[in-house]
């Protein structure tokens, strides 16, 4: 095949991808973390993080429970000390003595090494930082690198690092190579500026020592702060990967997305797009609120995407003049009588004009018909006409008799 026909070949193989409404997903290895898979092969998993001081042992224990209950599938927590190392195995025992059975992650940062060598008898991940894992303070008058330099850095880091692969290795843990754009290493900042580029360059110097000691039970994130830097850092980090060979997940966040309507716009918008394009297998929305209110937003994320169906997908018209009937307060009637179901497709629409149209794709629908009248669906079909105060109990009623109705 010659190098025109090749380009063509894969230019149509690009644009089907592209035009296409199935996610492609990017094709990874599988990861164990305790008894939850995460890679290409697997659904994409959610995680969140404690705010507790691990020393805190009760109060980490109920922190896990309560994340627990609402579907988070990983549990990381913070581990600053050899004190806190000891402390997460405590958590442990206590989350197994109360049949809480969730995979750990623990957290390690500055100087890293005997830390993490003693948390990972506890946990089932062992999250590092490349920018701080050996770690000394900024010079504000270096103007320069040395090779020399460059070279006894790497040195150390391999020194320390090595020991925490291999213990990894023979307990066949998880590690996660955890990059923020915000901690990056003195030196990659010299060489690289504070860019995608760099933090590629970090996370890819961790990877090959893994590689040399042929360990590959790892987890890749590049996180940052805002989402155009985090979303270029993610699609470099997935080609430079597949480039070279290392077909490692990759853990998605928007790393300090804030609070409230903002934090959880800016965690889709980067969350999100990258999904979209098939890339990411666990993901983390990190608000600045209670952890467990960032488990509906990233089970939604991932319904929207149309990667996992955990609830009721609901679709409704904005409403306009055509609409007789109050579209908004239906929608929350609708909403609270049926969302304890999932893997339904459920459309609430003000008017015959667009409504069976726009909603073909719905397992039901709820029609404006005229003035005091319902139309209910199933699929494309119209079922039958109901008054409107009748409308929702109609409507439970017909998911009942399809046998896919659960009590609450």
């Amino acid at each position: 095949m010659n190098e025109d026909i090749k380009n063509e070949h894969a230019n149509d193989e690009f644009l089907a991808r592209r035009y296409s409404t199935k996610i492609h997903r990017r094709k990874t290895v599988s990861v164990m973390v305790g008894d939850v898979p995460i890679g290409s092969e697997h659904p994409v998993t959610v995680q969140s993080m404690i705010n507790e001081d691990t020393l805190d042992i009760n109060g980490s224990v109920e922190a896990i429970r309560r994340l627990h209950e609402v579907g988070c599938e990983i549990v990381r927590l913070t581990v600053p000390s050899i004190a806190h190392a000891k402390a997460v195995g405590e958590i442990k025992s206590l989350l197994k003595k109360n049949a809480i059975s969730v995979p750990l992650v623990a957290d390690v940062h500055h100087n890293g090494m005997k830390i993490a060598l003693e948390v990972s008898k506890h946990v089932d991940k062992v999250r590092i930082n490349p920018g701080l894992f050996v770690f000394s303070n900024p010079d504000p008058d270096r103007t320069e690198f040395s090779a020399s330099e460059i070279d006894s850095i790497k040195d150390k880091i391999i020194q320390n690092f090595e020991p925490i692969v291999n213990s990894l290795k023979e307990q066949n843990k998880a590690l996660r190579i955890g990059v923020n754009h915000g901690s990056l290493a003195e030196r990659m900042l010299f060489q690289y500026g504070d860019t995608p580029l760099g933090m590629v360059e970090s996370a890819m110097e961790f990877i090959r020592i893994c590689d040399s000691l042929d360990f590959h039970n790892i987890v890749i994130s590049m996180k940052a702060s805002r989402p155009p830097v985090m979303l270029a850092a993610y699609r470099m980090m997935a080609d430079t990967m597949d480039k070279e060979g290392y077909n490692y997940p990759l853990h998605l966040g928007v790393t300090e997305a804030g609070d409230g309507d903002y934090g959880r716009i800016k965690s889709t918008v980067g969350i999100g797009t990258l999904l979209s394009e098939g890339i990411g297998d666990t993901i983390r929305v990190s608000l600045t609120e209670a952890p467990e209110k960032e488990i509906p937003v990233a089970y939604s994320i991932l319904q929207t995407v149309g990667l996992r169906k955990t609830m009721v997908e609901y679709i409704s018209c904005p409403s306009c003049g055509r609409t007789l009937f109050n579209l908004e307060e239906v929608v929350a009637k609708v909403r609270e009588a049926t969302n304890h179901l999932t893997g339904l497709d459920i459309a609430v629409m003000g008017c015959i004009v667009n409504g069976p149209g726009e909603m073909a794709d719905a397992d039901y629908g709820y029609v404006g018909k005229g003035k005091g009248t319902i139309a209910l669906y199933r699929g494309r079909d119209e079922i039958r006409k109901v008054p409107e105060d009748e409308g929702v109990t109609a409507l439970v009623d017909l998911i009942k008799q399809d046998g896919k109705w659960i009590d609450p």
